[in-house]
């Protein structure tokens, strides 16, 4: 007598293409799940790279424009200082000054300006910097030049380069008159930093 055996056998083989199948299939899911995964961090990757170049792009254009306004700055005041009509445009003194001194006042104002533009553009650190406006303000012409704008640096936002720099030099100024020493050139070094 031949023994019948019931579907069972049918029905693993079902089951197990269907468990293949599904199988296969979660593990093409998980595949290409990892694949996009891979690909997102990349992307993010990339873009983070592209904000850095283009925050670099653009902080090259501001130095530039820096620059360009820096010598826009030099050439308007030495048209001024070259032209008697126009140098009364830029006294800006809370007193009459003679043109002599106005001219004197306008080269002190570029020395000083000239020096913070160095510390901007990255061409002199704090320190360097401290030394060259300490040299600067031996000269009794700068040290009128400073006191006679004095006005002008009050209305500076606090947080500017230019601000800081006038606290720094006011600092200094007060530490050179108060200096027992007369070797100036020492004076003054313990708020710089490189």
């Amino acid at each position: 007598m031949v023994t019948q055996r019931t579907g069972n056998r049918g029905l693993s083989a079902v089951t197990a293409a269907l468990v293949l199948s599904v199988t296969g299939t979660t593990a093409s899911l998980f595949a290409y799940r990892r694949t996009v995964e891979t690909l997102l961090r990349a992307n993010a990757e990339l873009l983070r790279r592209l904000d850095l170049v283009e925050e670099q792009r653009r902080e090259a254009v501001r130095r530039a424009d820096r620059v360009e306004y820096q010598r826009d700055h030099r050439n308007l005041v030495l048209t001024a200082v070259a032209d008697p009509d126009l140098l009364p445009v830029l006294d800006a003194y809370e007193r009459d000054l003679p043109p002599q001194v106005q001219k004197q006042y306008l080269f002190a104002n570029t020395l000083y300006v000239h020096a913070l533009h160095g510390y901007r553009v990255g061409l002199l650190n704090r320190g360097e910097l401290l030394g060259h406006v300490r040299v600067l303000f031996q000269n009794p012409t700068m040290r009128a030049y400073w006191e006679a704008t004095r006005h002008h640096r009050a209305s500076l936002p606090y947080d500017s380069d230019e601000a800081e720099l006038g606290r720094m030099t006011d600092d200094l100024l007060a530490e050179l008159d108060d200096a027992d020493t007369d070797e100036w050139w020492v004076v003054g070094d313990g708020g710089a930093e490189d």
